[in-house]
């Protein structure tokens, strides 16, 4: 998940508050931000090894320079997800050819200087520049010198370069210093968010949630709840009758609650705790087969709940014909 740089990257954030004027960004990634996608991570404003990200959340990890645009699936990617700019500009410099792949340890030394995976670099003058990385292999739809509007396809969002899961990772600097779009002071408060944002219109800020609910006839593997596919029919004589749900921005000590019910009522009701932090994850509880299921509907309920409060709550449904 960590993402290196086209040009020489620059960990330091702005030092002076910036004008809100110089630069005026919109979201560079073609989908709902409350529901078909979300924001992973932000930008590290921790100078220690630890991280923090702009609310003094621990939503990003260690020197991170950029806001990652995540998708909730695999199966999202290969449909398609356009990426286009911040802000207008002049392109100068892209890079396409890299394959989609998980991230693995293995591949530290071959990617060394590629980290981005497939990227475009936008200078907006006045000292300004975006960079945008790990599209998919073959989007990339820009040349160097390609003047581009707010409209325009950079590609899309892939999993190339040093990335463990399908997203847009953008890097806003200003004189070669990386800024933070949605505090650009870098001067945070705990408690007490800056007002003054370098976008339009801010992406909302969610601090976990569900992306999935799914069922299955026996634990998944993470692999599998990744990628998508969701099953809506099982046989009556199935194993196990399993609930899943795939979260983000998990914290030690939240509560994932699973509930399941059939045609004649409850069939599952199980809380699960974390036990540490997790980016992403997932739990699953199911019930074993005792004679075979009852036909109809079962309706999966999801609930993610952080100090009482609910974070996020969804529902999916498979059938048993």
């Amino acid at each position: 998940m960590h993402t290196g740089a086209i040009a020489s990257l620059c960990l330091a954030l702005a030092a002076t508050p910036l004008a809100a004027r110089d630069i005026l960004l919109t979201t560079p990634i073609l989908c709902d931000l409350s529901t078909e996608c979300f924001v992973q991570q932000y930008v590290d404003h921790d100078a220690s090894d630890a991280a923090m990200d702009y609310r003094c959340a621990p939503l990003s990890y260690d020197t991170h320079s950029g806001t990652d645009f995540a998708l909730t699936s695999r199966a999202q990617m290969r449909r398609g997800v356009d990426v286009r700019p911040a802000a207008p500009g002049t392109v100068r410099g892209v890079r396409d050819g890299m394959v989609d792949e998980v991230f693995s340890p293995d591949q530290t030394e071959a990617l060394a200087g590629r980290d981005c995976g497939n990227g475009v670099a936008i200078d907006h003058g006045g000292g300004w520049s975006t960079q945008y990385c790990h599209l998919k292999q073959g989007s990339v739809s820009v040349q160097p010198g390609d003047r581009v509007r707010l409209n325009t396809v950079l590609g899309q969002v892939g999993l190339s370069g040093r990335t463990q899961f399908p997203h847009l990772h953008m890097t806003l600097r200003k004189d070669g210093q990386v800024v933070d779009p949605f505090d650009p002071d870098g001067q945070i408060t705990c408690g007490a968010p800056s007002e003054k944002t370098l976008w339009q219109t801010p992406p909302p800020y969610r601090p976990g949630g569900i992306l999935r609910v799914g069922f299955a006839d026996a634990i998944p593997d993470f692999e599998t709840v990744m990628d998508g596919d969701v099953t809506t029919t099982l046989p009556v004589t199935a194993p196990t009758l399993v609930l899943f749900g795939y979260a983000f921005g998990g914290r030690a000590g939240d509560r994932m609650q699973l509930r399941i019910d059939g045609p004649q009522g409850p069939v599952l009701d199980q809380t699960l705790t974390l036990d540490k932090d997790q980016a992403q994850f997932f739990r699953a509880a199911g019930k074993k087969r005792r004679g075979d299921w009852r036909h109809g509907t079962y309706t999966g309920t999801v609930t993610l709940i952080r100090n009482g409060a609910v974070l996020g709550s969804e529902q999916g449904t498979v059938t048993i014909p």
